[in-house]
């Protein structure tokens, strides 16, 4: 799940065409979303987890995989800008990321596989 900020590489998206909120305002939103992530899934087990993080992607993140629940399929190293690609592969497999800064903004990040 990613949030646009006013310095991102390209501070727009298909959710705003012209993204004006600073970082920490991004910051905040991320922290709240992977909050309500958690706990919209407390107690649950992998699916409770993954079915919540689908909810408010699709509705919240400013990638274009929002339209797939945020899920950006299998990818090899490499193919990821470093910051999102050293955070992914640092996950265990059903683990949500604290949050994660990369030159396209603020993400969360569910490892499915």
């Amino acid at each position: 799940l990613l949030v646009k900020h006013n310095g991102s590489r390209r501070p727009s998206s298909w959710k705003e065409p012209v993204v004006t909120r600073s970082l920490e305002e991004a910051k905040a939103m991320v922290q709240g979303f992977r909050d309500a992530i958690v706990a919209k899934a407390q107690g649950g087990d992998a699916t409770a987890l993954q079915g919540a993080f689908e909810e408010l992607a699709s509705v919240e993140s400013h990638c274009s995989s929002a339209k797939r629940g945020g899920d950006l399929g299998p990818f090899g190293r490499g193919q990821m800008q470093r910051q999102f690609e050293t955070a992914t592969y640092a996950l265990q497999v059903g683990e949500i990321s604290d949050l994660v800064f990369s030159d396209s903004g603020v993400h969360i990040i569910l490892r499915t596989e």
